[in-house]
């Protein structure tokens, strides 16, 4: 049996935040880049078990699972179960394109009354509340970096980035955390 090379989760041992802030490393999760024309997605929904959203920054999700809007004909897919996200939208028979990405990726949660605060730091878009609902998604950029953002209740995003960038990604929100708690 050949010896196989165990990745290392990016941000493990990272911690962060204030007193209004957590940032916790998100557990590990499957996830693909996904893009399909407009009359694939009944298909590709039904055999991902939820509703791909159509209109920008929307999302759905269920179950563990979050398909999030990234384009007219891209998404990114998110299964925090660890299902085999490729072999399900391949189930699906219609035309599509679906590439892992679980490895290029990782996230960081961010929650609590300061969260706003601390993506306000380094993000240029409004994630306030009025203009940035719960289940609101875009790309972004923290920084310098670009990173997928989906707010999953009223004080916590999820922040999806490369893993190449987690470092100073987790870095910039761990100062924003120290400020948003002052």
């Amino acid at each position: 049996m050949a010896d196989l090379a165990t990745r290392r989760l990016p941000l493990t041992g990272r911690h962060g935040g204030s007193s209004t802030v957590r940032l916790t490393p998100a557990a590990p999760a499957s996830r693909i880049s996904l893009r399909a024309p407009a009359d694939s997605v009944d298909g590709l929904s039904q055999a991902l078990g939820l509703q791909l959203p159509t209109r920008p920054k929307t999302s759905a999700s269920g179950n563990g699972r979050h398909a999030l809007w990234l384009g007219p004909d891209e998404w990114l897919v998110i299964d925090e179960n660890g299902t085999d996200l490729v072999g399900a939208a391949g189930s699906s028979g219609v035309l599509h394109s679906a590439t892992d990405v679980s490895h290029r990726n990782t996230a960081v949660i961010v929650s609590g009354p300061g969260a706003e605060a601390t993506l306000a730091a380094g993000c240029p878009q409004d994630v306030s509340l009025g203009a940035f609902p719960v289940g609101a998604c875009s790309r972004t950029l923290l920084g310098k970096a670009e990173v997928v953002l989906l707010r999953l209740d009223e004080e916590t995003f999820r922040l999806e980035v490369w893993r190449s960038f987690s470092d100073y990604a987790f870095g910039l929100l761990a100062e924003g955390a120290e400020d948003a708690g002052r």
